[in-house]
């Protein structure tokens, strides 16, 4: 395991050690899992945009019909 040390705002610091209280969990297990949840859905997004990128280069785009049928099916108010 490694170790990193980062400054965090005063207002984020408290919030984070009254969070830390209230579970009774550690200030340092809490941030690990808001960072690994961070950076689960930050490559999950990345992933996501280089597929979508790779589908555009190779031309790969939804029809007018298909288009049309997903506006039909959830029409803005």
């Amino acid at each position: 395991m490694s170790m990193m040390s980062m400054r965090l705002p005063d207002e984020l610091s408290q919030q984070l050690e009254a969070l830390a209280v209230a579970t009774g969990r550690t200030k340092s297990y809490l941030a690990g899992q808001a960072i690994r949840a961070f950076v689960e859905q930050e490559a999950w997004q990345v992933k996501e945009i280089k597929a979508a990128l790779q589908e555009a280069d190779a031309g790969d785009f939804a029809s007018d019909d298909e288009v049309a049928a997903l506006s039909a099916k959830w029409p803005l108010p």
